[in-house]
């Protein structure tokens, strides 16, 4: 999903960092065999979900950046299961993504956290999404919060967190041995 990123790197045009960094995630996603990729985007992000998706790739248009118009539209197009994970992780490996669909066999939701600035990384669900799933954005919900709405706590299951890059700080987290992240590696100067 394309999210808001309200800042980039000094000198970085913030188009540009959007872009890299969106594009590195979808370049992950479609290249895993057991995962087929889409884009969800708001209507004013529509251009950019176009310049950075591979031929024949869906994109899923959202009113808002929110994971439950996501899910319905995967489960219209006759997925059984779906992720939604945020476009401003350009160095996620692919076994995280096996994490966060792995537990969907016995849970009805899994979620990611997004390390110690808050939100999720990512949120998984088999289809059609629970009822009881409030829709919620990757910034703001946390594990907690959507199992408030559950049934039972342990609907809800987390896995091991990924970073975002939401500020200047998680520029740290970026590890240079991580294959990947290509786009968002030559706008950092290489």
């Amino acid at each position: 999903m394309l999210v808001p990123v309200p800042w980039s790197p000094p000198g970085v045009d913030l188009r540009a960092w959007r872009a890299a960094m969106a594009e590195d995630v979808v370049d992950l996603l479609a290249r895993l065999a057991q995962a087929e990729a889409a884009i969800a985007a708001t209507p004013d992000d529509r251009a950019l979900a176009e310049e950075i998706a591979w031929p024949g790739m869906r994109i899923y248009e959202i009113d808002a950046p929110t994971v439950l118009p996501i899910f319905a539209a995967a489960a219209a197009d006759g997925f059984d299961q779906a992720a939604v994970i945020a476009g401003d992780a350009p160095d996620v490996p692919g076994m995280t993504l096996g994490k966060l669909l792995r537990p969907l066999d016995a849970k009805a939701v899994a979620v990611a956290p997004a390390g110690p600035a808050g939100g999720l990384f990512g949120v998984a669900a088999g289809l059609p999404a629970p009822d009881w799933l409030a829709d919620h954005d990757l910034d703001t919900a946390s594990a907690q919060s959507l199992r408030r709405t559950a049934p039972a706590p342990g609907d809800v299951t987390s896995t091991p967190p990924w970073r975002r890059l939401r500020g200047p700080a998680d520029l740290a987290g970026l590890d240079p041995a991580l294959e990947g992240w290509d786009n968002t590696r030559a706008l950092l100067g290489g």
